[in-house]
């Protein structure tokens, strides 16, 4: 232990900054379990505990890049089995407390890397820290770099590293490929500085679980995914797992509406009809959409909306075409909002 860390507790003491002096006394803690004295670090730590200084689950943690994420409530995730059978193995990794800390979530937009993270906190009772790149992207020249090194140092100064978990949503922000040459010195830097912190991480904090999400998977630095030790890909989606998914999400919204009429049979089949059906991100929102917006008047306006949304135009589409896409006489109805007579004699025209 150095003058200085006794100078800092001084400071932080007397300026009442609690976080600042938590931390202070944690690295002195550490010290002295480092050179052996793991008594005299069990007695700092429990006084630190007994006068509330930190508690895992507690919302007054104050930090410039670091925001405690709330994971009481968390939406159902609704993954294909592929990747719920990774999720429980990023759990079970963990479990095993084997130094197997760092994960990497790569998937297009709206495929769930982020509800994931949410869940395997909660799941694993620790706390999720998100990085905030908004304070850490700074325009002036090198001042990112200082800001990731900062970020990194309080990540190591968390308490009780055994109960958190570090997100770093869309690190591609910071992250690209260095050798881009569509990518700015600067960022290339920066880069560098996260493989180095990340680096030091592991020597430092092998209990402290780290994960981090991209969009961006085929521009990520190889360097750096190779500090992971697993990537999970999201994009194993099957049609099957998306119907079974816009599924939920209509169970869940339409029974919210009045005066609407639900037919999963139709539903499910506007799905089929569209091809490539969207990520649940997506997905859910157009769900959402369709009932919001439908006219209250009329009962399977929520079908013409998701129709229009997934497939399109339906007023410009000839029943004809709608015949030949499966859709009996009746879906035809509810789906023009035309009368069965209307649609029989259509169909029979163009068939003569």
């Amino acid at each position: 232990m150095k003058k200085q860390n006794v100078l800092n507790l001084i400071k932080y003491h007397v300026e009442k900054n609690e976080n600042s002096f938590r931390n202070e006394a944690i690295n002195i803690a550490r010290y002295f379990d480092s050179i052996g004295d793991e008594q005299l670090a069990e007695y700092i730590m429990s006084l630190i505990a007994e006068s509330n200084l930190y508690t895992p689950q507690s919302s007054d943690f104050e930090s410039c890049f670091l925001k405690q994420i709330d994971t009481r409530v968390v939406e159902p995730l609704n993954l294909p089995v592929e990747i719920s059978e990774d999720i429980k193995g990023v759990i079970n990794a963990v479990n095993h407390n084997v130094g197997i800390n760092k994960f990497l979530f790569e998937g297009l937009p709206g495929t769930g890397k982020t509800e994931a993270v949410k869940h395997v906190a909660r799941l694993l009772e620790r706390t999720l820290f998100c990085v905030d790149f908004e304070n850490l992207i700074d325009s002036k020249l090198g001042q990112t770099n200082k800001n990731i090194v900062n970020v990194f140092n309080e990540i190591n100064s968390l308490p009780y590293s055994n109960k958190v978990v570090v997100l770093f949503d869309e690190i591609d922000v910071i992250a690209l490929d260095r050798i881009n040459a569509n990518d700015v010195r600067e960022m290339g830097r920066v880069t560098s500085t996260i493989l180095r912190e990340l680096d030091r991480l592991t020597d430092l904090n092998r209990e402290i679980v780290i994960i981090a999400t991209t969009n961006l998977f085929s521009n990520f630095d190889k360097a750096l995914i190779r500090r992971f030790d697993a990537v999970i890909n999201f994009n194993r989606y099957r049609q099957e797992d998306l119907i079974e998914v816009a599924e939920y999400y209509f169970a869940s919204f339409v029974k919210n509406f009045k005066g609407i009429s639900k037919d999963t049979r139709l539903f499910k089949k506007i799905l089929k009809a569209s091809g490539d059906i969207p990520y649940p991100g997506e997905l859910k929102n157009i769900i959402k959409t369709s009932l919001a917006f439908s006219d209250v008047n009329l009962e399977y306006d929520y079908l013409r909306r998701l129709y229009n949304n997934l497939i399109g135009n339906l007023d410009a589409t000839d029943i004809n075409e709608l015949y030949d896409k499966g859709f009996t006489v009746r879906e035809i109805e509810k789906l023009k909002g035309e009368s069965k007579s209307t649609v029989s004699r259509k169909l029979n025209k163009e068939e003569d």
